[in-house]
């Protein structure tokens, strides 16, 4: 499982199912983690700790790309960009799971 840590906008869309795509900089940590790596899932936490909003969502692969601007992608930079697929679970997450849960 792959897991990354999110900005309360990026994580609220993602698990809204707006944001289909995370975008990291290649460099030496993000690319320890990928290159030469399966995953089905990434799980993204909204901060640090054990009662952070989490969630789990379906890994379905990744690119080299520019990326999105609306989803937080700056112009002209190159990204990992790793493409998702359902959210398939959430947890620690308080008024938004009403709205979340019809989609999982």
């Amino acid at each position: 499982m792959l897991r990354l840590t999110l900005k309360r906008q990026w994580f609220n869309m993602i698990a809204a199912g707006i944001k289909k795509e995370e975008y990291r900089v290649p460099g030496k940590w993000i690319n320890s983690r990928i290159y030469g790596k399966e995953y089905d899932v990434v799980e993204f936490k909204n901060g640090y700790g054990a009662t952070v909003p989490t969630m789990i969502v379906e890994y379905k692969g990744r690119k080299l790309s520019t990326g999105n601007a609306a989803w937080g992608a700056q112009s002209g930079q190159v990204y990992h960009t790793l493409k998702l697929g359902k959210v398939l679970s959430l947890h620690n997450v308080i008024g938004m799971a009403r709205r979340v849960k019809a989609r999982i």
